[in-house]
C-alpha cells in the first residue's frame, strides 16, 4: 500500500525540470523561435497522418501530443506557440484534424506539459491532464455533436457516460504522462 502510494504522490517532474533547465542554460531566441516551429510543424505532421494513410496513420496521430508537451516543457510561451501553429498548419493542410486536434491531442499536450512544469505530483499533473482532455472531449461531444467516438457514446448526456470519459481521459493521460517520464530520463541522459 505505501508503495502505491508513494507511487502517486511522490514528485515526477525531476527529469522534466532537468530537460527545463538545459533548454534554458543552451538557449537563444533565436533557437527557441525555430524550436517552436518545428515542433508545431511536427505536431501538425503526426496529426494529419490518419488522413494521409487511412489505417496505419492512426496510430501516428496520437503522436502529436509529444511535440506539444515538449514546446510547453521548454516554455509555456513555447507550447502554446506550438499549439496554436499545429491549428494553423492543420487548417491548410488537413482540415478535418482542425476540430479534433484543439480539443483532445493538443490540450492535452499542453495539460501535460503544465503539469510538468508548475505541479510535481504524479496525481496532481494526471488531475490537470485528464480534466482537460475530458473537458475537451465533453465540448467536441456534447457542444458542437461531433461523433468523437462514433455511435458507442451518443451525443446524449448521462451519468454513465460522463463517467466512462473521465475514466478513459483519465487513462489515457496516465498513459501519455508515463511515456513522457520515459521519454524526459532518455532526453536526459542523452544531452548530459
Amino acid at each position: 500500500m505505501k508503495k502505491w502510494f508513494m507511487f502517486w504522490f511522490h514528485s515526477a517532474n525531476k527529469d522534466a525540470f532537468d530537460l527545463r533547465q538545459y533548454f534554458h542554460r543552451t538557449s537563444s531566441k533565436t533557437k527557441e523561435m525555430t524550436f517552436t516551429a518545428f515542433l508545431g510543424a511536427l505536431a501538425a505532421i503526426f496529426q494529419s497522418a490518419g488522413g494521409f494513410m487511412p489505417g496505419v496513420g492512426y496510430l501516428f496521430s496520437p503522436i502529436a501530443t509529444a511535440p506539444i508537451v515538449l514546446g510547453t516543457i521548454y516554455s509555456i510561451r513555447s507550447g502554446l506557440l506550438a499549439y496554436l501553429l499545429s491549428i494553423v498548419l492543420l487548417m491548410i493542410i488537413q482540415p478535418s484534424e482542425i476540430i479534433v486536434f484543439p480539443f483532445t491531442t493538443g490540450l492535452l499536450g499542453l495539460g501535460i506539459g503544465a503539469g510538468f512544469v508548475y505541479l510535481k505530483k504524479r496525481i496532481t499533473i494526471l488531475a490537470l491532464a485528464s480534466f482537460l482532455l475530458f473537458a475537451g472531449i465533453a465540448i467536441l461531444l456534447y457542444g458542437f455533436r461531433f461523433p468523437l467516438f462514433g455511435p458507442s457514446i451518443g451525443s446524449a448526456i448521462t451519468i454513465i457516460n460522463i463517467v466512462y470519459i473521465y475514466f478513459f481521459s483519465f487513462f489515457y493521460c496516465w498513459l501519455w504522462v508515463e511515456i513522457s517520464l520515459i521519454c524526459f530520463k532518455k532526453l536526459r541522459i542523452m544531452l548530459d
